[in-house]
């Protein structure tokens, strides 16, 4: 397996060589020279198997031989070594947990599986890796620790200053040790706009090897899709269930672009749903076929605030650029902040169950479309992405109930914050760079 950039101007490379690099040197996104598929008997022998064995059967085929299947079953077992529980809330509907991992958010099966391999590969090579990560909350604190412990390697988030909420900011700025934090006077697509420039800066290359830990990195990716081929075999064995639409709440679209990648190597997945805020570039594109991206506006599902989002040049690439092929397979929606707080309101008060704002907005977007005649009687599964406790202010003004936070976060409360401000322009970020050896 070799891959190209999306941009296509680069010279194609290695699994090794996409990790590593995170971005093409010619700023685009890496994607595989053809999209591996699983045989249905290949799937079928899945059926009942463990999550980190549905993990390891798609990512021998993306990593193709690079790291030794032993290792690449441990790299797999060891990065999702957490519960990921399907929640019914009614006959048809289902809610995905995705928050059990050391960071309660998604984004921990994409960080461990990166980390540790961006650590086979490292190793290798026996050479100091700089991650480099702009993150809106929850992919800073995943990848922060989840790179705990990997030698040769050092982290570097960029974070929008005032846009996270309080306990996304203390997981990121008190990580301490390899991780270091640097506060943005500016936005996410800011923070994203530093990161990408830095890929491309010949002076950084020459003296750093740089990656990237966000979902531009193809081994951030690639994990995301276990999920959806558990969710689709476990809904299929346990509940007789076929062919589930699956409700996810986007920002930067690498969450849904993976559970793409699980659709085209074969498993039963019906759809998607994209539910986005009031970011809704991509939103707009599938509704109207014109791509035009607007600032970033600030909601309260934070980490889906991207105004242009890097993972639709992925969606493009596996799509052809076909809007109509695009859409058929993906609808789409966006919820406001007021339906966020309503939704949160009537999950609760119907099933009992707490949803923090990026799985409302992915709930509300499946509702919406269930009151327009779409995927009645179709399983669905909402895709949770953090756990309610990260979002306190919203969950406690919504429902006037105090959440119990879990000890993990509650501790993190009492440390010191510790960031560098910085301005976003790439030369602040050059400087950080270049002392970070001195």
């Amino acid at each position: 397996m070799i891959y190209f950039s999306t941009s296509k101007s680069s010279t194609p490379v290695s699994m090794k060589r996409a990790t590593l690099e995170g971005l093409a040197p010619d700023g685009g996104l890496y994607v595989p020279s053809e999209l591996p598929t699983l045989s249905p008997a290949e799937i079928a022998n899945l059926e009942g198997a463990s999550f980190s064995d549905i993990g390891f059967a798609i990512a021998k085929k993306f990593v193709d031989g690079e790291v030794p299947p032993v290792e690449l079953q441990r790299i797999v077992s060891d990065a999702c070594s957490f519960e990921t529980p399907l929640v019914r809330l009614d006959e048809t509907t289902f809610v995905e947990e995705l928050f059990h991992g050391p960071t309660l958010a998604f984004k921990d099966y994409g960080a461990r599986f990166l980390a540790r391999m961006t650590g086979w590969f490292a190793a290798e090579d026996r050479r100091m890796i700089t991650v480099l990560v702009a993150t809106s909350g929850d992919t800073g604190s995943a990848v922060a620790y989840g790179f705990q412990g990997i030698p040769n390697t050092r982290v570097v988030l960029l974070y929008p200053s005032g846009k996270v909420s309080r306990l996304q900011e203390q997981q990121l700025t008190t990580a301490g040790g390899n991780v270091h934090a640097l506060e943005v006077k500016g936005d996410f697509d800011d923070c994203q706009r530093l990161v990408k420039e830095a890929f491309v800066d010949p002076e950084l290359k020459s003296r750093l090897t740089l990656t990237s830990a966000n979902s531009i990195n193809i081994s951030r990716l690639v994990p995301q899709s276990f999920y959806y081929a558990w969710a689709a075999l476990r809904l299929r064995e346990e509940h007789g269930l076929e062919n589930p639409v699956f409700s996810v709440p986007s920002g930067n679209y690498g969450n849904l672009t993976a559970g793409v990648l699980a659709k085209k190597m074969g498993f039963p997945v019906g759809g998607f749903i994209a539910a986005s805020n009031a970011n809704d570039s991509v939103t707009r594109y599938l509704s109207e076929g014109r791509y035009e991206p607007r600032p970033t506006r600030r909601t309260l599902s934070t980490a889906m605030d991207v105004g242009n989002p890097s993972n639709f040049a992925r969606l493009l690439h596996i799509y052809r650029g076909d809007h109509d092929a695009m859409a058929r397979d993906i609808a789409a929606t966006s919820v406001t902040d007021k339906e966020t707080l309503e939704t949160i309101r009537l999950a609760y008060e119907r099933f009992g169950y707490v949803m923090d704002p990026h799985t409302a907005v992915g709930y509300r977007a499946l509702q919406e479309m269930r009151r327009e005649g779409k995927y009645i009687g179709t399983p669905a599964v909402v895709l949770s992405t953090a756990h309610p406790s990260k979002f306190l202010e919203a969950i406690e003004e919504a429902l006037n109930i105090k959440v119990d936070v879990p000890e993990r976060l509650r501790c993190l409360l009492e440390k010191e914050k510790r960031s560098t401000v910085i301005e976003p322009r790439f030369r602040e970020l050059a400087d950080f760079l270049n002392g970070l050896d001195g």
